[in-house]
């Protein structure tokens, strides 16, 4: 795909909004996918150039939150085994079929997961609170592996699940939860990035340029989240399931 002025200017607006509304909940690619196919790309290519943005994108959020001494070593790097182990049979799968068989399944699970964060208010209203521990069960172990397995698949929405499951498995708080999120997701996307490179399906040019709004967009996220707490964040993240739960169920 030829990246000219006009495209190159909506691609990167378009990576600031998807690079901010990934840091702080996730499902931006719903937004990026469509329209890198529309401007041309095939849809497993436009797969895997996202990847190079959200990379690049993770590492800026990620860089952020842990310069705020927000990020939690030790449940990062544990997530971070079942979460690759996961997301490289999820990637290669990725490269061999379509992805539409199950997201209408997707937009019903996203619709529940909206009446459970409206249903739950005290678990994702919590505060941060610098020094708090918790604990990394076996079930969170199984759970991650298939979020991995999804995240290398398909990537849109994964941000979300990640979200989901850190606050209402561990009990993490939304803020701690972001951080994290951003760390398995940094880990688990040059893995994929290089399974698509693999089978060419990416275009550098547009996951590059892609990748300048999304850095941008991130760095502001995470200032952003530091600044405005819990709440703020919850009603982005109720935002972006419904979005998604109507883009899986009416437009796939």
């Amino acid at each position: 795909m030829e990246v000219t002025l006009v495209t190159g200017i909506i691609i990167f607006v378009v990576g600031l909004v998807v690079g901010f509304i990934n840091t702080l909940s996730g499902s931006g690619s719903l937004i990026t996918l469509p329209l890198l196919i529309f401007l041309g790309l095939d849809a497993g290519v436009a797969n895997g150039s996202n990847r190079v943005a959200i990379l690049l994108q993770t590492l800026v959020g990620l860089f952020t939150f842990k310069k705020q001494k927000i990020l939690e070593p030790k449940p990062a790097f544990k997530l971070a085994v079942p979460v690759i182990l996961g997301a490289i049979p999820g990637a290669i799968i990725a490269t061999q079929i379509p992805s539409g068989h199950f997201e209408k399944i997707l937009g019903g699970i996203f619709i529940l997961m909206t009446a459970v964060i409206i249903l739950t208010p005290g678990n994702w209203n919590k505060a941060y609170v610098a020094g708090m521990q918790h604990t990394i069960k076996p079930i969170h172990y199984i759970l991650f592996f298939f979020i991995g397995f999804y995240g290398g698949f398909i990537q849109a929405g994964v941000g979300i699940f990640m979200l989901f499951a850190l606050v209402m498995g561990p009990g993490f708080d939304l803020i701690r939860a972001n951080a994290l999120k951003l760390f398995l997701t940094f880990i688990f996307t040059p893995l994929a990035l290089l399974i698509f490179w693999h089978q060419k399906q990416i275009d550098w040019t547009v996951g590059l340029v892609l990748a300048s709004g999304n850095m941008i967009g991130a760095y502001v996220a995470a200032k952003t989240a530091i600044k405005t707490g819990a709440k703020f964040i919850k009603w982005l993240i109720v935002i972006m399931i419904l979005f998604s739960a109507i883009q899986f169920i009416f437009f796939r």
